[in-house]
């Protein structure tokens, strides 16, 4: 399997996407687990499958229907992902960061990444939002980094900053949005571990010590990518199960979709409040 993507993989897919839509999109939504019935409030809507695209990594995991969908969302022009691949499905690091790549071609400036995720603050509970402040890199420091190989300088730096990897003008419009709904909505510490299967209630005592308040298998090779390449990006979990730090409960993926029932309309709601100030 490669290990890299090349400026030729990622224009053949933006090819493909342009011939396919009328409007260039603005925004990236990438919608996670049990999150992806947002996309159906998508306007004039384009369907592109993941498995028309060349190089594209499929989903196989429940509750990601693997997809495009572009259209117009408060009026902004938006390509959403319904779902996405994790490193865990057999992927390269560097085939995850690929969409992303992809749409710092087509000329994307902001993305707006979601994910469900599991509580590790023992104040969250299932259904609540997370506002993503800033992430801890674990996947990166065991070296499975999405920039791994030559620099693509058509994008960025070779060393790029990490220092905002959440944009806090994005940030601080959410909270905005969430005070005028009246919605709660946290903010804390996103950690990315492989997966897939879910933590000990040790790796969550662990997690919890040095610093997380939720956690995941995805979200953070997508931003990296995207900061490489100067996207602004706003990042929102969904609090899909409680922390399971003694041991009592069991986490199955039919919870986290389930889960995603009572998140999907919060995460609209903000996200379309979002995107009417962007």
């Amino acid at each position: 399997m490669d290990e890299t993507v090349n400026l030729e993989q990622i224009d053949r897919i933006a090819a493909i996407i342009r011939s396919r839509i009328i409007s260039a999109p603005q925004v990236g939504l990438i919608l996670g687990s049990g999150l992806g019935e947002m996309a159906e409030s998508i306007d004039g809507a384009v369907h592109i499958p993941f498995a028309e695209l060349p190089s594209w990594p499929v989903s196989t995991v429940p509750g990601h229907h693997g997809r495009l969908v572009i259209g117009t969302l408060e009026g902004k022009n938006i390509l959403v992902m319904q779902g996405r691949a994790h490193y865990y499905e057999g992927y390269s690091i560097a085939q995850i960061g690929l969409p992303v790549r992809v749409m710092q071609r087509l000329g994307i400036h902001t993305l707006i990444v979601t994910n469900a995720a599991g509580a590790v603050n023992p104040d969250y509970v299932p259904g609540d939002l997370m506002l993503i402040s800033d992430h801890l890199n674990l996947l990166g420091m065991a070296g499975l980094s999405p920039l791994r190989g030559p620099n693509l300088d058509e994008f960025g730096p070779r060393f790029p900053d990490m220092s905002q990897a959440y944009t806090p003008e994005l940030r601080y419009l959410a909270h905005q949005v969430a005070v005028d709904k009246r919605t709660n909505l946290h903010e804390g510490v996103y950690v990315c571990l492989a997966g897939p299967s879910f933590e000990t209630p040790a790796d969550l005592r662990f997690l919890r010590m040095i610093g997380a308040d939720a956690v995941g298998m995805s979200t953070v090779p997508e931003v990296t990518i995207a900061r490489h390449g100067d996207l602004r990006v706003l990042g929102i979990s969904g609090i899909s199960n409680k922390a399971n730090l003694d041991g009592n409960t069991v986490t199955s993926h039919e919870e986290v979709l389930e889960a995603g029932k009572m998140i999907v309309p919060k995460l609209e709601s903000l996200i379309r409040g979002v995107l009417r100030q962007l």
